[in-house]
């Protein structure tokens, strides 16, 4: 099973060489063992509302709307991994541990760990520190 990371995900329909690698990667597995995790919607959806609100014209307004449907389409459909139980005692000890990486960034580690996942990031450096996770960048 792979995740797609914040970054990953973001940059699956762009129109660039990271863009059309990460597209080439995915088309080599198959469609049902891609996932997205909840705390990626979370980042992405805070994102958008932020970048809705400071739209200031109707038309900045109409264009944030439609990239704000462009995200839940995306979402609904790839299948999402919780934030469960299993994930939030992992989240818990990697914390404890006292690595240093951001909150979201531990949990969206917990996550591929709780669920035996290979996590897709162009933040290695971050997620490399992470014991026993699995993360590539499909990217490059």
């Amino acid at each position: 099973m792979f995740l797609l990371g914040t970054d990953h995900l973001s940059i699956v329909d762009r129109d660039t060489i990271e863009g059309f690698n990460l597209g080439r990667r995915l088309a080599t597995v198959p469609k049902d063992s891609v996932r997205v995790c909840i705390v990626t919607y979370e980042e992405q959806m805070r994102g958008w509302l932020s970048y809705l609100a400071r739209s200031k014209t109707s038309q900045d307004q109409v264009a944030a709307y439609r990239r704000l449907r462009g995200l839940v389409e995306q979402y609904s459909g790839t299948p999402l991994l919780d934030f469960d139980e299993r994930a939030a005692a992992i989240f818990d000890r990697i914390r404890k541990s006292c690595i240093r990486i951001g909150t979201m960034d531990l949990k969206i580690a917990a996550i591929a760990l709780a669920n035996g996942a290979t996590l897709l990031t162009r933040n290695l450096s971050d997620f490399g520190r992470v014991p026993e996770l699995r993360a590539e960048d499909w990217t490059t």
